[in-house]
């Protein structure tokens, strides 16, 4: 049996080269692909393999004192959510880049809520407000219920979004992202920009849903891995469908990335708006762009033909 670990802590790594190489190691030995993001500033990885190889990645790595205390996040895999090992040393373990904005999440961070406690807070009638961290696609193809979606294309953009949370700078935020480690710099951001009590959901909405699945989070969980959506709970329990084709509007979770090479937007299509060639198109303009360039390389052959032809 397969399974997929999802982990990251923000602590100081002074050579994350070398921190890589170990990990390669480890995982190599291991059989675990995935993808793992090392940083200054500490780790963010994925992985996959079998559970008595994902049980002993999980005891060899937390018996550094620094990773003594991460959380994993531990879910069913296909033996197939990755094609191949990635890790590497980045500069960030969240591609945040919000320059002079920037926030150490080991300085300033939201306050940690439990996903017993949002629940509770859900129920009680309690003046607060959820805030989805994530990228658009991603809640595109589900959400908490009342939540608000800010219109996010990279996590980078996150200071853009601050006049449509203006409104909130006096009410009570909580802050939601799928395993937590964006939260832990965007909750830190809106209390450095004046935002008065911020809360981060613990360990983002996968341990929400599994705890929960079906209750307060509609739709599925987008997840960066060949499975791109998970579903929690029995079948009969995830009967919502949130997501729509882009081209039809009927409902739909099925994502494509666009055929046009300068674009390659990721966006729900259903299999009925997909071309007979396999081609799905985010719309009308890419279209119109690919077509333009069909026709453009399809004349520059038929002129090397030509030219060929006279000789």
């Amino acid at each position: 049996m397969h399974e997929i670990l999802l982990y990251y802590t923000y602590t100081a790594i002074a050579d994350p080269e070398e921190l890589c190489r170990a990990q390669r190691v480890l995982c190599e030995r291991l059989g675990l692909k995935g993808r793992i993001i090392i940083a200054p500033e500490g780790i963010n990885g994925t992985v996959e393999g079998l559970v008595e190889s994902t049980a002993q990645y999980i005891a060899e790595t937390t018996s550094e004192p620094r990773f003594a205390d991460m959380s994993f996040k531990r879910s069913i895999g296909t033996g197939s959510a990755f094609a191949k090992l990635f890790v590497r040393a980045r500069s960030e373990i969240v591609s945040a880049h919000l320059g002079a904005a920037d926030v150490n999440p080991a300085q300033i961070t939201g306050k940690y809520l439990q996903p017993e406690q949002l629940r509770e807070w859900i129920r009680s009638g309690k003046e607060f407000y959820i805030v989805d961290m994530r990228n658009d696609y991603e809640h595109a193809v589900g959400f908490f219920k009342n939540s608000i979606l800010p219109s996010l294309k990279h996590f980078r953009d996150l200071p853009s979004i601050l006049p449509r949370l203006a409104h909130l700078k006096n009410k009570t935020v909580v802050t939601v992202c799928t395993g937590g480690v964006r939260c832990e710099k965007a909750s830190g951001f809106l209390l450095t920009q004046g935002f008065a009590d911020v809360y981060q959901l613990h360990n983002g909405i996968v341990s929400y849903m599994e705890k929960y699945p079906a209750e307060d989070f509609l739709g599925k969980l987008y997840v960066f891995d060949g499975r791109v959506t998970m579903g929690f709970g029995r079948p009969e329990q995830n009967q919502v469908v949130v997501g729509r084709c882009a081209q039809c509007a009927e409902p739909n979770e099925q994502f494509v990335n666009c055929a046009e090479p300068s674009c390659h937007a990721h966006f729900i299509c259903c299999a009925a708006c997909v071309s007979a060639k396999g081609e799905a198109f985010c719309s009308w303009r890419c279209q119109l762009i690919h077509k333009a360039r069909s026709m453009v390389e399809w004349l520059r052959l038929a002129a090397r033909h030509a030219k060929v032809a006279v000789k």
